[in-house]
């Protein structure tokens, strides 16, 4: 484990197999998670002698948390500075939920340190009027009461049903990420994310390999997310992750290590 300071902010990370072939690949957790719940593809794509960096965002982990507003634009930022850290110039970016709106902002602001782009139960669309005030409203419960009911609320959702009774295991790892989440991170989070903009237009000058992941049974971000995206970049790939729903790389981490690792063999050249 590592920290970044950058500025008054500390980014913890996991950076494996430093000396690894082919341009590294870093991974960006979801809300309201951590850099462990890339456990099964660090140890996977480690083994076969890739590069894996891991970050924990600014609010989150183990990462400094800073209450108010984390707009996207900051997050991205942040993994720029770590990689200036690390001395790294290119990668293969990817990222869950959240941690895929990120990367869809990193493309925007840093388009030619990508080499590849992994975008997993995510959407880019711009956030609603609605969506706005939910976000918003949920930010200042978060603050209120803290990350323990919304955490049971939205378990069922974010593990499909069947899983969390198959995989006691998973369930209890993603409760406890979520339970363990400052509340004041996920706020900041929230509001940042209020005010997401629209990433339609710069996906389609999307010019690096990309693989679209999704879970079949995901609420969240939905299969008509995911196609839309995969519509969006030229000459990408989707893979629809049977049997899971908005966290397939814990539900059905062989399927969806697979499909990375396939992905990644495709991308060519070291960094």
């Amino acid at each position: 484990m590592g920290t970044f300071i950058n500025g008054q902010i500390a980014i913890a990370y996991d950076d494996h197999n430093p000396w690894g072939t082919g341009p590294p690949l870093v991974l960006v957790h979801g809300h309201p998670f951590d850099r462990s719940m890339w456990s099964p593809q660090v140890q996977h794509v480690g083994r076969h002698g890739r590069r894996v960096i891991v970050p924990d965002l600014r609010g989150y982990g183990r990462s400094t948390v800073v209450p108010g507003k984390t707009p996207l634009r900051t997050f991205a930022q942040d993994i720029g500075g770590l990689l200036d850290h690390l001395g790294v110039e290119q990668i293969v970016l990817g990222g869950l939920s959240m941690g895929g709106q990120i990367v869809m902002e990193f493309h925007r602001l840093f388009p030619d340190r990508l080499r590849g782009l992994v975008l997993a139960d995510t959407t880019p669309q711009a956030e609603t009027e609605e969506g706005r005030r939910v976000r918003n409203a949920m930010a200042e419960r978060l603050l209120k009461e803290g990350m323990g009911g919304y955490a049971d609320e939205v378990l069922a959702k974010m593990v499909a049903p069947a899983n969390v009774r198959r995989f006691p295991a998973v369930a209890e790892h993603v409760l406890g990420m979520m339970r363990g989440t400052s509340a004041e991170g996920a706020a900041a989070a929230l509001r940042g994310r209020a005010e997401r903009p629209d990433y339609v237009a710069s996906l389609s000058r999307v010019h690096v390999p990309t693989l679209v992941l999704v879970g079949d049974e995901d609420e969240f971000t939905p299969l008509g997310d995911a196609r839309l995206m995969h519509r969006l970049i030229p000459d990408s790939t989707l893979v629809v992750v049977e049997g899971a729903a908005h966290m397939p790389n814990l539900e059905a981490p062989a399927g969806f290590n697979e499909a990375l690792s396939t992905f990644l063999d495709s991308i060519p050249g070291k960094q």
